[in-house]
């Protein structure tokens, strides 16, 4: 249910209302505008009589919510997210956030100089995997710990925060520790032990689309991370698997503008991951830019021939800088910034 106080409606009477809204065993969630106030209830709401809200003289309008997501709904919070991963702003569709880097972190020295290339290019975020889950056993895995500390030591090298994607609540503390945005991969998707583990600290979540999910169960996922404390969520489309074999994935850039609909948070679009051919990477992030997507992320090596994985969609920095240089075009043509 959302409640819509009057415009000016004293702060007394704001405090009354959330007090007597949590006496009923709902809990609220208040969201401050410049001119109104709003409430979020989210629980049993068949608790309270709505003619006895709707009769109090500083409720402006009641509304139920028939989704079964309420902290990720624009209703409650009409007002874009912006989710800010140590200075670098993501969100409210102005500014476009470029995170590129290595699949697999594959040595110190190696993230580093790509790490240098790609801010050089306009990155302001670094990515890079310490631990990767494979579809085969006998893939690469990462380096787990060690390559943690390689992102945190590029981090301090360069100035550029870091994001990676955590595997399992095992990890958590050094996540906590070295690492500015967690990435929840697709296959982690559901993982809702997970999901509630990175609800509950305090850093920004990007949260990837599960390979066969449908937006609903996307979004539902990112309500779990929020019901457990944690605001801070960043929605990253990867592709969808669908009958075509022709690319890795399917990408879905019109569920940019559905998220931007139905949901406050930021979205994000891998056109790596979702190609699968570095050739077609480019083409993808300027379409991304112009359907309105908060930000991209990037694979980027040197040497992607001997790449310790996916090799085949990592650009070079020099085709990385040619991909910014047109995002930019892109963004400037739609009336927004890179």
């Amino acid at each position: 249910m959302i409640i819509t106080l009057k415009p000016n409606t004293p702060q007394i009477e704001i405090d009354r209302l959330a007090e007597y809204f949590e006496s009923k065993g709902v809990r609220v969630h208040r969201i401050h505008g410049e001119n109104f106030d709003v409430f979020g209830l989210v629980g049993d709401t068949t608790r309270l009589d709505e003619r006895d809200v709707r009769s109090n003289v500083w409720i402006e309008n009641v509304q139920r919510v028939q989704v079964p997501y309420r902290l990720a709904n624009r209703m409650f919070h009409p007002e874009d997210t912006v989710v800010d991963v140590e200075g670098v702003k993501i969100g409210a569709g102005q500014k476009v956030a470029v995170m590129a880097g290595p699949c697999s972190v594959e040595s110190l020295e190696g993230l580093c100089s790509i790490a240098r290339a790609v801010k050089d290019c306009g990155a302001s975020i670094l990515r890079g995997g310490a631990y990767k889950p494979r579809t085969s056993p006998y893939s690469f895995q990462g380096l787990g710990y060690e390559g943690i500390l390689d992102l945190a030591e590029a981090r301090r090298r360069t100035g550029l925060p870091v994001v990676s994607e955590i595997m399992s609540e095992r990890n958590l503390d050094e996540f906590i520790e070295y690492i500015d945005l967690v990435q929840i991969g697709a296959r982690n998707m559901q993982n809702f032990q997970l999901l509630k583990a990175v609800g509950r600290i305090n850093k920004p979540v990007m949260l990837k689309r599960g390979m066969s999910s449908t937006v609903e169960e996307w979004i539902m996922a990112a309500e779990y991370i929020m019901a457990n404390g944690n605001p801070n969520v960043i929605f990253c489309e990867r592709g969808i698997r669908t009958f075509e074999k022709m690319t890795r994935f399917t990408m879905d850039l019109a569920v940019i503008p559905l998220l931007k609909e139905k949901t406050h948070l930021p979205v994000v679009i891998d056109p790596s991951h979702a190609s699968g051919d570095w050739k077609l990477v480019e083409p993808v992030a300027l379409g991304a830019v112009a359907a309105g997507a908060d930000g991209l992320i990037i694979e980027v090596h040197d040497r992607p021939d001997q790449a310790f994985s996916d090799g085949a969609q990592s650009l070079k920095p020099e085709k990385f800088r040619a991909l910014v240089t047109k995002a930019r075009a892109v963004a400037r043509a739609v009336g927004r910034d890179l």
